[in-house]
């Protein structure tokens, strides 16, 4: 007899055995067949930022040292500037503000610019400043233009050894402080000195570090701002006294970001070649590589009219270069500078090495992707240059206080037009790449300075959902 609870086991045994079967066949029938389509696609819903308030900083005043026998390191204002500001049609007018400026005794502080949007667009902004001073121990044509703050920044300029006494302006237009760290490239490579880090800029204020302090007896730096908390607005006040004898001050904005190909749309060669009494090049070039070794290619393609000059710079990474063009000819040029790895690039001119000399510094403008408005501060001969960077022709339309004018001009090279001291134009070169920059030249007096791209629209964002 079979016990009835072992005849039940196997019972189970056999039915469960016939089912692993028929499941393995199932699976496999399965995979060999299609499954049906269940996927979903996710919604996505678009929302448009809503636009903020278009907001710039201006260099403000020339700012001298010295001033005070008690207090060799102490600030002050040794004259204010001059702003040429507008809006967009239609826009209403920009609310201006001073920023503190509690490292200048009794110092007013640049002017800040707001301008609000109008019925739910952006609106466009242009501002520039332009001052002259005429003291015993500071002269010359300083003018700039008024710049939106940045994360990043990069100044190519200015000196730190003797005789120059430049200094590194930080502006914070926010509601929000911000915290700056500084790093110099020079002769070293890219260092990081203990006074440039952990800078704090409180809210709508401005800072001056004096360059010597980060860039003691460097030649050629190149300094690096970045900024965590808020952006901030750099510019550099750069200023010589040769025995005595000031030679010269410009205020001096940002450059181009670090790209293979940077391009100079005016650069104004005034000295006469192998002028007398002159100890250094009248024009200079620096370039700086940050991270890798290169070779930059330079072109100089003179705007009057004339024989373009080429020539070569070689490129360690970190390690600014300078290239001197002291026997370029009386002209304005435009300059293009291409390596393989990505560069910063400025340029440095002046009048003479005597009594009365002026100098000027021309940086690489960032590229006019939309129409832009330009300001021109007030100055001697002011000129409006525009490089068209694209592959093709372009035709430019300048509107100004004298109508509209249209303007052609050739794939890599570059147009240049009289403006009016004071007035506020619109460029709108119809999708074209274009840098633009504003010059000014009169007896003892250069300066210039880049046209600021308009801030674009924020873009939609695309939010997906499952």
């Amino acid at each position: 007899m079979t016990p009835t609870g072992s005849r039940g086991f196997g019972a189970r045994a056999g039915i469960g055995a016939a089912v692993s079967v028929a499941l393995v066949i199932g699976v496999g029938a399965a995979v060999a067949l299609p499954w049906p389509n269940a996927e979903r696609e996710p919604v996505s819903v678009t929302a448009q930022p809503q636009p903020t308030a278009s907001t710039l900083s201006c260099v403000g005043p020339v700012l001298a040292a010295g001033r005070n026998a008690a207090d060799a390191g102490q600030l002050t204002d040794a004259a204010d500037s001059e702003i040429s500001a507008a809006t967009g049609v239609d826009a209403l007018e920009a609310t201006t503000a001073r920023l503190a400026a509690p490292d200048v005794a009794r110092g007013v502080g640049p002017e800040a610019l707001e301008a609000l949007p109008v019925e739910g667009k952006r609106t466009d902004l242009a501002a520039a400043g332009s001052t002259s001073v005429s003291d015993e121990d500071l002269r010359g044509f300083a003018a700039s233009s008024c710049a939106p703050a940045r994360l990043e920044s990069w100044i190519a300029g200015g000196s730190g050894t003797t005789g120059a006494a430049d200094l590194l302006l930080i502006a914070n237009p926010s509601a929000v402080a911000a915290e700056v760290s500084l790093t110099v490239y020079g002769a070293q490579g890219a260092t990081e000195p203990a006074a440039a880090t952990g800078i704090v800029v409180a809210p709508r204020t401005q800072r001056v570090v004096p360059l010597a302090t980060i860039a003691l007896g460097e030649e050629s730096p190149v300094v690096r701002v970045t900024s965590s908390g808020a952006p901030v607005q750099v510019s550099l006040q750069a200023s010589i006294t040769r025995t005595l004898v000031p030679g010269g001050v410009d205020q001096v904005g940002v450059t181009a970001a670090p790209a293979t190909r940077q391009v100079i749309p005016a650069l104004s060669v005034v000295a006469t070649p192998g002028q007398a009494g002159a100890s250094e090049s009248a024009t200079v070039l620096r370039v700086l590589s940050p991270s890798a070794d290169t070779e930059a290619r330079v072109v100089l393609t003179p705007l009057g009219g004339g024989a373009t000059v080429t020539d070569t710079l070689p490129l360690l990474a970190g390690v600014p270069a300078e290239l001197e063009l002291g026997s370029l000819p009386r002209n304005a040029y435009r300059v293009e500078v291409v390596a393989d790895e990505p560069i910063v690039t400025a340029a440095w001119t002046t009048t003479g090495f005597g009594a009365g000399s002026d100098f000027a510094w021309h940086t690489a403008p960032a590229p006019l992707n939309v129409p832009s408005l330009v300001a021109v501060a007030a100055g001697p001969s002011p000129k409006l240059t525009v490089s068209n960077d694209s592959d093709a022709a372009a035709r430019m339309r300048l509107t100004g206080p004298d109508g509209e004018q249209e303007i052609a001009i050739e794939a890599g090279s570059s147009a240049r037009v009289a403006v009016q001291p004071g007035a506020v134009y619109r460029l709108d070169g119809g999708g074209a790449r274009l840098r633009a920059n504003v010059t000014y030249y009169g007896p003892g007096s250069l300066a210039g300075y880049d046209v600021v791209p308009a801030d674009a629209a924020s873009e939609p964002v695309v939010v997906f959902t499952q």
